[in-house]
């Protein structure tokens, strides 16, 4: 593929503040048409959640692995038109036929239509000692929806499992190599989903074994949570506080970071690699870690107690985990709109400086702050979002507001934009 060398249309700071403007503004009309509970289809959380995150995963395949193959000639913005749709039939694909009828065959854990044949056969009953029985009213409730939900944990891992061989390995193993597309990209794509199945099994499935091994069954055919003497908790939620922070040090990498601080590191791949991924992880867990120390701070704690779920039994650390990833998520649009539609800019003309470095890295924290203030405590989430749970006090809000969900989505006209468009309009080909 032939890449041009763009220029933002309208100079900078201009070009990145119509194009943050512009990407909310999308955001939010498509979010009030398909998610928000007073729009036209209203399916906010789920199933609304398990396809935004599909159509990310499956557009970085896209992009990432196969270069826009074989659309990457087409001329804007016919390519990006082309890409978006083709995306939306792999997502449909993906879910539908793999997920739910082909790994559907042997883990109905991972499909929908499965638990609810299952549950609507009455043969997902159980007798009273043997845990609570799962009704199909009970499957279909938004608060259930396991296999959904479980889709959704996949793809979770995947948005860190899948890029970090291109972004800290250089598609090591895969590159270098006389490969072409789409060879290059399916060995890719076969190589990362190998190590997505090692990390889905290690952090995801023994979660699902509680949920139909001790809540929902006596099943030991999946072993039960090793983290809960770690961590104080046996819910998933405690990967997606530290896995979701690896993800937000992943992506920075490359974005408003530029590749420091691993670029430091002058030993050839894989162990270049390694160390970076094993630093990438450390740090995920230590900024995870921190904010699940910290939150408590500025929380109204015996609010947020008393509204959580039952489960909780009165005991946050469940939630103060889950709120460490979406405290990660509102970094998201800060260092993806900074790096690509203000192209880094920095107090210092050289970009690739130190104090360029540490510029970004504390505007993206205080970009995430006002964020963080915005949804919860202008309660955006309420009035914007129409999230019907976050008409009470902050603590009410913070244990249901979903946050996540929204800054996942907010994500999708930027990325989409950069992808499939190649920042059309908002770039031009230098020269112009």
């Amino acid at each position: 593929m032939t890449v041009h060398a763009l220029q933002p249309r309208w100079g900078q700071p201009a070009t990145g503040i119509i194009s943050c403007i512009a990407f909310f503004l999308i955001a939010w009309l498509v979010w009030f048409i398909f998610s928000d509970p007073r729009g036209p289809v209203g399916a906010f959380p789920y199933p609304f959640v398990m396809y935004l995150a599909m159509m990310i995963l499956v557009g970085l395949w896209q992009h990432m692995f196969l270069g826009d193959w074989p659309f990457q000639d087409i001329p804007q913005p016919a390519r990006g038109i082309i890409e978006t749709v083709v995306n939306l039939g792999l997502v449909w694909f993906g879910i539908h036929v793999v997920f739910y009828r082909i790994l559907g065959l042997g883990f109905n854990f991972l499909s929908q239509v499965n638990l609810e044949a299952l549950a609507a056969a009455g043969r997902t009953a159980l007798p009273e000692v043997a845990g609570k029985t799962l009704t199909l009213q009970a499957l279909v409730h938004p608060a259930a929806r396991f296999g959904e939900r479980a889709v959704v944990t996949f793809v979770l891992i995947g948005f860190f499992s899948y890029p970090f061989v291109t972004i800290l390995f250089g598609k090591w193993p895969i590159r270098p190599s006389d490969l072409t597309q789409p060879q290059a990209g399916l060995a890719e794509l076969g190589w990362c989903s190998t190590l997505t199945l090692f990390f889905y099994t290690i952090l995801i499935v023994p979660f699902w074994g509680a949920v139909y091994g001790q809540v929902f069954g006596t099943s030991y055919g999946f072993n039960f949570p090793w983290w809960s003497g770690i961590c104080g908790t046996g819910h998933v939620h405690w990967v997606f506080g530290w896995w979701e922070w690896a993800i937000i040090v992943l992506f920075m990498t490359p974005n408003v970071w530029r590749m420091k601080p691993w670029s430091v590191i002058t030993w050839p791949q894989p162990w270049k690699g390694l160390v970076s991924l094993a630093g990438t992880l450390f740090l995920g867990y230590l900024l995870a870690l921190i904010c699940v120390n910290l939150a408590p701070l500025w929380l109204p704690m015996q609010e947020v107690i008393q509204h959580l779920p039952a489960a909780d039994k009165g005991i946050p650390i469940r939630f103060l985990w889950y709120h460490a990833a979406e405290i990660a998520g509102f970094t998201l649009i800060p260092f993806l709109i900074w790096h690509h539609y203000f192209d880094d800019l920095a107090a210092s003309a050289d970009k690739d400086s130190w104090g360029a470095f540490w510029f970004r890295t504390l505007g993206v924290l205080l970009l995430c702050m006002l964020n963080y203030v915005f949804f919860y405590y202008v309660n955006f989430g309420h009035w914007g979002l129409g999230n019907h749970h976050m008409a009470g006090g902050v603590g009410e809000r913070v244990v249901a507001g979903e946050s996540l969900i929204w800054n996942f989505w907010w994500i999708i006209p930027l990325l989409w934009n950069e992808w499939f468009f190649h920042k059309w309009p908002f770039y031009q080909p230098a020269g112009h």
